[in-house]
């Protein structure tokens, strides 16, 4: 048995500029990570930086310009190295309307339900970073 996070949420902004902010490391770098590297093709790698002891990777499982970007972990703690995340996007009136997941997680345990509540707030970032302009410092992001 796994267990999934999934949070789904309305983000008055084009899906090319959403998927440009779950994708491209410079946008990346505004709302979730401290630096990142990777480029949105099948099969590239992502690195996901949050600190020393926090320093990532994964690989594109799934891409679909301005609809959709997957990861699959490939190195992080014992946690989340099952993983898969990703942004599913659909244009709507108001914007784009995100379905997010965050699948495969081995144990429902309270690292499980930390990240759930850690990417709440994350994708909140998210959304006034597109909507405002409000980029959070790293350090006060969770």
């Amino acid at each position: 048995m796994s267990y999934s996070i999934f949070h789904n949420f309305q983000i008055k902004a084009s899906p090319k500029k959403v998927f440009d902010a779950v994708s491209q490391p410079e946008h990346l770098d505004n709302w979730w990570t401290l630096k990142s590297s990777g480029k949105p093709e099948l099969g590239a790698e992502y690195n996901l930086n949050f600190t020393d002891d926090y320093n990532w990777f994964c690989k594109v499982s799934k891409v679909k310009n301005n609809a959709a970007f997957h990861l699959k972990m490939t190195d992080a703690d014992k946690d989340w190295k099952p993983t898969t995340f990703g942004f599913d996007l659909e244009e709507t009136e108001n914007g784009t309307m995100v379905k997010f997941c965050h699948v495969n997680w081995p144990e429902n345990n309270h690292h499980f339900k930390h990240s759930s509540f850690c990417w709440a707030l994350l994708l909140n970032g998210l959304k006034n970073y597109l909507e405002k302009g409000l980029i959070i410092p790293f350090e006060d992001r969770n």
